[in-house]
């Protein structure tokens, strides 16, 4: 897979094409500075781009910003957006500007290659990547008299996958169970926290954040 870098940390951009080289991906460009992002993508035809959040001028949210732009001139571009922290509003506002491609995970996932290579197959294929942590933060942050207090323990670790972009049979895999018994879990999901049934996998994961973020 090809890949394009952006960062203005030296280290974390050799970290991370090390990182990358070593799974099989080739990095053909890392780059510095955030307005060299739309010519280096020009250029290098990337499958995806991985982008901090914050980076110069101002180290706010040069990476959403940038992600918009790449987003709006190549729709079919995976892009990941790499944060120090897990913060549900920048995941949301990434996400409106496109969920199919789109990732939003923890620096500290970089450290783990096959979970970052996993994550830029799905983005490349057009699916969708949450860090657990984001949900997990929109979780502990709810009341118990919320909808969310409804949901059974399994049905949270559900919910969760559901927002990394997992399908039925991803969630079965990784939580051990039949994939019916997953579907009954997403169906009684729906039903208590009244999202819409039968969603497209991307529209879902729209739907999931939306939800937990407006109670």
């Amino acid at each position: 897979m090809r890949v394009i870098i952006v960062d203005d940390s030296v280290i974390v951009r050799e970290g991370l094409r090390r990182l990358l080289e070593a799974e099989g991906h080739e990095v053909v460009d890392a780059i510095a500075r955030p307005e060299q992002a739309a010519s280096a993508v020009a250029a290098g035809r990337p499958d995806v781009v991985v982008l901090d959040i914050r980076m110069p001028p101002t180290f706010t949210d040069e990476g959403l910003r940038v992600a918009a732009e790449l987003r709006a001139a190549m729709p079919g571009l995976g892009i990941l957006v790499l944060s120090q922290y897990a913060i549900p509003e920048y995941a949301t506002r990434l996400l409106e500007n496109g969920a199919r491609g789109t990732g939003y995970l923890l620096k500290d996932r970089i450290l783990e290659p096959l979970q970052l290579s996993q994550a830029l197959q799905r983005l490349a294929e057009g699916g969708t990547v949450i860090d657990p942590d984001v949900v997990g933060e929109l979780l502990a942050s709810r009341q118990a008299d919320d909808p969310l207090g409804q949901l059974s323990g399994r049905e949270r670790e559900v919910l969760q996958l559901m927002a990394e972009g997992l399908s039925d049979k991803g969630i079965a895999e990784r939580l051990f169970l039949s994939l019916n018994t997953i579907g009954t879990h997403i169906q009684r999901i729906f039903r208590k926290l009244d999202l819409p049934d039968g969603a497209a996998e991307n529209r879902r994961v729209l739907a999931v954040l939306a939800s937990l973020q407006r109670r």
